[in-house]
């Protein structure tokens, strides 16, 4: 996928409610899935639903404190950053989110 620098725009993709506290969803923008995981604090974290070894789907992993465990080969990435987690190695795209309190919506910022 590619990002424009020059501009940003919000997507609106969900609503707060629709996603379940340590859960996940998943959005397509521009051809790429996007897996939504809502963390404990009412925060909500994106990142490309792919893991960088061997593709597994993010959104099926087990979220643990900031990291989601990949189903496949339990590769632990960061939920901000989008880095695997050492010792093993990678990073897959993280997009930055925004919630309107006011009305529960939920964007990714590209």
């Amino acid at each position: 996928m590619e990002i424009n620098t020059t501009t940003t725009s919000r997507i609106r993709v969900a609503n707060l409610n629709d996603i379940d506290r340590w859960g996940a969803r998943t959005v397509r923008i521009h051809n790429t899935e996007i897996a939504l995981f809502r963390q404990s604090d009412g925060s909500v974290r994106a990142l490309e639903n792919r893991c960088p070894h061997k593709g597994g789907r993010l959104s099926e992993g087990m979220v643990c404190g900031s990291t989601v465990h990949c189903p496949l080969h339990d590769r632990k990435i960061d939920l901000s950053t989008g880095q695997v987690r050492e010792p093993d190695t990678g990073c897959v795209t993280a997009f930055p989110t925004e919630i309107d309190h006011e009305s529960g919506a939920v964007y990714i910022v590209i």
